[in-house]
């Protein structure tokens, strides 16, 4: 049974082989801390790599309520968030990334906003985008702000998606129950997992609030990243392979279950 107003994060995590991990690691760790224990449990999914575990099994996690569980199939961002929140005890979870932050006063403007907004499923964070070296790029989730953006300012409704795609997954708060009945993350997904997750929920009535204040440091495009190997590294995408995995997930939201997907070159 899930325990009432609480939050669990959902810290999926590949390989400790990353550069500068120690670091990107400590800080998103102690952004968990300084919510002033308004998080309930902390669920580390993690690969077998015996330097990531020797890592997790040393590291002072403080009066964190940390839970490792070590992810059996192979390594997905997907996969391992998805065991995060199978495993979470939580009524509510958020996904963090190893090298991300939560702002200091995420989870208490969470709480507030739960308590104004009862009929909400999810509550996204304003995120900042930064590159590798901590550079300011961007904003996102911002857009549902804009002037005739959406139906209603704040929130993220399905017209809008199916025009506009910039949204981030990781960071915002959602009840486990709405994220485990429509189907969770979909694995077969490889760029477009986040869009794909928002059309379904959206379109079976989950409610999206945007909360107006920063909640959540993303870094952009660091190398080995799943992004960054999208458009740098091994598994580097052509523009029409790009184009596919946006077009089917606007075909692919209309299932529950996940389906096997691969994409096949366009013959010129």
């Amino acid at each position: 049974m899930e325990n009432k107003n609480t939050i669990s994060v959902i810290l999926p995590i590949k390989s400790a082989r990353a550069v500068d991990f120690d670091e990107f690691f400590g800080k998103c760790i102690t952004s968990i801390k300084n919510q002033d224990g308004l998080v309930d449990e902390v669920v580390i999914v993690h690969t077998s790599e015996d330097k990531l575990k020797e890592h997790l099994n040393s590291f002072d996690f403080g009066d964190l309520n940390v839970v490792l569980r070590e992810y059996e199939g192979k390594p997905s961002f997907a996969g391992q968030v998805n065991a995060g929140v199978d495993e979470a005890s939580s009524e509510w979870v958020s996904v963090l990334e190893f090298d991300d932050e939560y702002s200091n006063v995420w989870f208490k403007n969470v709480k507030s906003y739960m308590t104004y907004y009862p009929e909400i499923d999810a509550f996204m964070p304003i995120v900042v985008d930064v590159d590798d070296k901590g550079v300011f790029v961007g904003f996102t989730n911002e857009a549902t702000f804009a002037a005739n953006f959406t139906n209603e300012m704040g929130r993220l409704d399905h017209d809008t998606l199916l025009t506009y795609q910039n949204f981030q997954f990781s960071g915002l708060v959602m009840r486990k129950s709405s994220y485990t009945k429509y189907g969770m993350v979909k694995e077969s997904f490889k760029l477009t997992f986040g869009y794909e997750f928002f059309l379904r929920m959206t379109s079976n009535d989950v409610k999206f609030l945007t909360i107006p204040k920063i909640g959540y440091k993303h870094m952009n495009l660091r190398e080995g990243s799943i992004f960054w190997n999208y458009k740098n590294g091994e598994d580097k995408m052509v523009e029409d392979e790009v184009r596919f995995w946006i077009d089917l997930a606007k075909k692919e939201y209309l299932f529950i279950k996940d389906r096997e997907i691969k994409y096949e070159p366009q013959e010129v």
